[in-house]
């Protein structure tokens, strides 16, 4: 599954590339694997951001993202 084919946020748990949130500075961000320490950054593109009941990020009502940046973050 490509990142465009991805209906929500929650599809890229199945998709290539070991999609994950991240944390610390760039948290609200999510990551993708590219090659070696390279990383696709997206961030959900919503306003307001959709929310579940405990407050954390509804993963299945995110359906837009915009494209960060490719980092190397791992160096920082």
């Amino acid at each position: 599954m490509l990142l465009e084919e991805a209906e929500c946020l929650a599809d890229l748990h199945e998709a290539p590339g070991k999609w994950h949130p991240l944390k610390a500075d760039r948290v609200g961000q999510w990551s993708g694997f590219l090659d070696a320490n390279y990383r696709l950054i997206i961030e959900p593109d919503h306003q307001p951001l959709p929310q579940l009941v405990d407050g954390g990020l509804d993963t299945h009502k995110v359906t837009q993202v915009k494209i960060v940046e490719v980092a190397d973050y791992h160096g920082r």
